[in-house]
């Protein structure tokens, strides 16, 4: 069935069709630019952009969630109302729609989704005067997380625990093809913010503490979201946003200039560089500016500086926020003007705000406090975005074929990407691997048979999967008896846990925290909670060996747990973990996993990071002192750097020989720092400067070949303010790797 609508002021008929809009006159492309699909995007934008009115432009920057548009059109979710459709998406004319944690239809399946999707397209598309397709976005980031019986990957912390940027890049195609079987072409990921503090309740959803090895894994995700054409991956939360200056989510930051550029912006570039379509602006503010309000972060720097030329959208209610938050003015309309003429394209908006943002903007085009130029270049940037996504010519998708393409799909890489994210941080007498010919195995602790907890937050709904809700997965204790049978006896209670070990061949302890998102997830005290501390001691106290497996979203402090003398941190390992963690514990996989981010030994030590700069400090902890060290995790085998040398100019040149010098096959990470002893601005003592995997067969040694812009170096120059350009200072470095270092002279 096809819908036919006039389009008055084309004058050529455009029909809707299954697969998109067609051009029904003969000739009509040379007419009708923007609906060619041989003519060039810009073109195509430039045609569009002059017949729309000033009220389709406006709607264009109009972001509504879904939930606008089911049930009771508030908060309720539900169905979708054609009332309020016509409301959102026929009178106010938006552009974009998104589905936020737990924004879902009402069946929450593959095909459910896809024919929701597919339904407000079809709406958007037909109530549009010049059929204009909308943008459908969702945060999908660890696998299609919002949907259930999609696999879910381990969270990005856990990714950056496999130092492995092939691998993120295969997640991202991974993701991209759910995403797209289900209907939205725009994924809010991946987040590039560096982990600082683990008090924060998005720790887990950044991938490092160290700017070089984020950058890295979060461009990697980025080419793999986008390499199908079909779905627009987010750079997040651009910037500086996890670094709140006392802990709490969406809370004032102060970085200095120098540590800005150094440190924050690195990561965020290296995402931008690899192709992202999207940014997405930090919620807080920064040295007393909101992000969303500052042209020197929005434009001068994104646009100008780095040559971004797509689409930079809000965070959740953040435009209003500089009225209602930051009071920097008393009207909506004040605050509309203060974001886009500062760079935002798109506001990001929850019940209640569209009508708001929409008329506010309509107004502030009317007085001059946004430009028309200004409005054309945000629509311009929208109207790229859809073109370049297809949406013009391919809006819709077969729900028919969404289940099989999501339900239960990739598990395998699942399971490699929890496999290399498990963190061997403790082996004393090298009692793992177990035996698969084990006795009896006592599985005991909180998060022994959980696939919410080994999910995390933004897992089928904002704070996690809710109780009651049941998401296919393998829970480590399920992955134990896969492995072992019978012999694996999951016992809750803690006190017959304690008792069952006494007679048992060992215990596997899975402890850590519940799942969480954002504010609510923040932490004051965040450590091991005093029960699983005292359940580790009293199974220790048995005399039987005991395996600890962490299961949380941050290094938690773990207090009288520390002397665990098996220690594996499983960081959230996704749908899929029981299976990796059991592999590991029980020999079927080596653990290759490094700590991304340094692990604390008390509470009072955040923010903690491995750059932090050396001063004239002293007394306990007062310096880096951690309890686990950046790129700390054993092996079931040894490794040794055997020599490094370096060469090169701009381009620096590093040859690494390394040896499996045990008896297991492993995967070696090998982390090369550069120093600077002396110079003339503090630097950190130590700087990654370039990284690799290198599978190794026992006995087997090798050379690899690494290399890095001398650029990556670089330093701010100047006094307090960093008013001094980057700049890579002379003197005698030396590049590290393992105990081996060489020289490399810099004049």
């Amino acid at each position: 069935m096809r819908l036919r609508i006039k389009a008055a002021r084309i004058g050529t008929a455009v029909a809707i069709t299954a697969s998109g809009l067609a051009l029904t006159a003969t000739g009509a492309s040379a007419q009708v630019r923007y609906l060619d699909p041989h003519a060039s995007t810009s073109s195509r934008v430039a045609d569009l952009l002059k017949r729309m009115t000033t009220e389709e432009k406006v709607g264009q920057l109009a972001q509504p969630a879904v939930v606008n548009m089911q049930g009771d059109c508030q908060w309720s979710g539900g169905a979708l109302v054609e009332s309020c459709m016509q409301h959102v998406l026929g009178d106010l004319k938006v552009g974009s729609v998104l589905s936020g944690g737990g924004e879902t239809p009402v069946n929450n399946t593959p095909k459910d989704w896809a024919d929701m999707v597919n339904a407000v397209q079809k709406y958007a598309i037909g109530h549009s005067r010049l059929h204009i397709p909308i943008v459908y976005g969702v945060d999908a980031v660890h696998g299609h997380n919002n949907v259930l019986g999609a696999t879910k990957f381990p969270q990005q912390i856990g990714v950056g625990a496999t130092w492995d940027p092939q691998l993120s890049e295969a997640m991202g195609e991974s993701t991209a093809r759910a995403v797209k079987a289900t209907g939205p072409q725009w994924d809010f990921a991946p987040v590039q913010d560096i982990s600082r503090d683990t008090r924060w309740g998005r720790y887990y959803e950044t991938y490092s503490e160290d700017p070089y090895l984020a950058g890295e894994l979060g461009a990697a995700n980025v080419k793999g979201l986008e390499k199908s054409g079909q779905v627009s991956a987010t750079v997040k939360h651009f910037a500086g946003y996890s670094a709140p200056f006392n802990g709490h989510d969406r809370t004032e930051s102060h970085i200095d200039p120098r540590y800005l550029q150094d440190t924050f912006l690195p990561s965020y570039k290296a995402a931008v560089d690899a192709g992202a379509d999207t940014v997405m602006v930090n919620s807080g503010s920064i040295n007393g500016i909101p992000a969303h309000a500052s042209h020197y972060l929005l434009t001068d720097l994104l646009r100008r500086q780095w040559g971004f030329k797509g689409v930079v959208v809000s965070d959740w209610n953040d435009v209003d926020a500089l009225r209602t938050s930051y009071h920097l003015t008393d009207t909506y309309a004040g605050a509309v003007a203060i974001a886009v003429n500062a760079g935002v394209d798109m506001g990001m908006l929850p019940p209640g705000e569209v009508d708001g943002f929409v008329q506010g903007l309509l107004e502030d085009v009317k007085t001059g406090k946004v430009s028309k130029r200004r409005l054309d270049e945000a629509v311009s940037r929208i109207l790229t975005l859809k073109f370049k996504l297809g949406l013009f010519e391919h809006p819709y998708v077969d729900a028919s074929k969404a289940n099989a393409a999501v339900l239960g799909a990739d598990k395998d890489l699942a399971v490699k990407a929890a496999t290399e994210s498990q963190t061997l941080l403790k082996n004393d007498g090298n009692v793992l691997p177990l035996s698969t010919g084990i006795g009896k195995v006592v599985v005991t602790g909180p998060s022994a048979d959980s696939i919410p907890n080994q999910n995390g937050g933004w897992t089928i709904q904002w704070q996690g999967i809710p109780t009651g809700v049941n998401d296919p997965g393998v829970t480590i204790y399920q992955g134990i008896k896969n492995v072992v049978g019978d012999h694996a006896k999951l016992v809750p209670n803690a006190d017959d846990a304690v008792d069952q070990t006494k007679s048992a061949d060992a215990a596997i302890v899975v402890v850590g925290d519940k799942p969480g998102a954002e504010g609510v997830n923040d932490q004051e005290l965040p450590e091991l909670s005093a029960d699983q501390q005292n359940l580790v001691d009293r199974l220790q106290a048995t005399g039987k060996p005991v395996i600890v497996v962490v299961v949380a979203d941050r290094p938690l402090v773990l207090g009288n747990a520390a002397d665990a003398k098996q220690l594996l941190m499983s960081w959230l390992p996704g749908s899929e973990g029981g299976t990796a963690v059991a592999n590991v514990l029980f020999g079927k996989a080596n653990p290759s996993g490094r700590l991304p981010v340094s692990w604390p030994k008390t509470t009072g030590d955040e923010p903690m990071f491995y750059q932090q700069l050396g001063g004239t400090n002293s007394g306990t902890s007062s310096g880096y002192d951690p309890l686990f060290a950046f790129g700390a995790g054993l092996s079931y085998t040894t490794y040794a750097v055997q020599g490094v040398s370096v060469s090169g100019g701009s381009t620096v040149k590093v040859s690494v020989k390394v040896a499996n010098t045990g008896s297991r096959d492993g995967d070696f990470v090998v982390p090369v720092f550069a120093q600077l002893p002396v110079g003339q601005i503090l630097t950190p003592p130590n700087r990654l400067a370039a990284f690799t995997r290198v599978p190794l067969k026992a006995g087997q040694s090798t050379t690899v070949s690494l290399s890095f812009p001398r650029s990556r170096l670089a330093v701010t120059q100047g006094d307090i303010n960093g008013s001094g350009t980057r700049a890579v200072l002379p003197g005698q470095y030396k590049i590290v790797a393992g105990d081996k270092s060489a020289d490399l002279t810099v004049n």
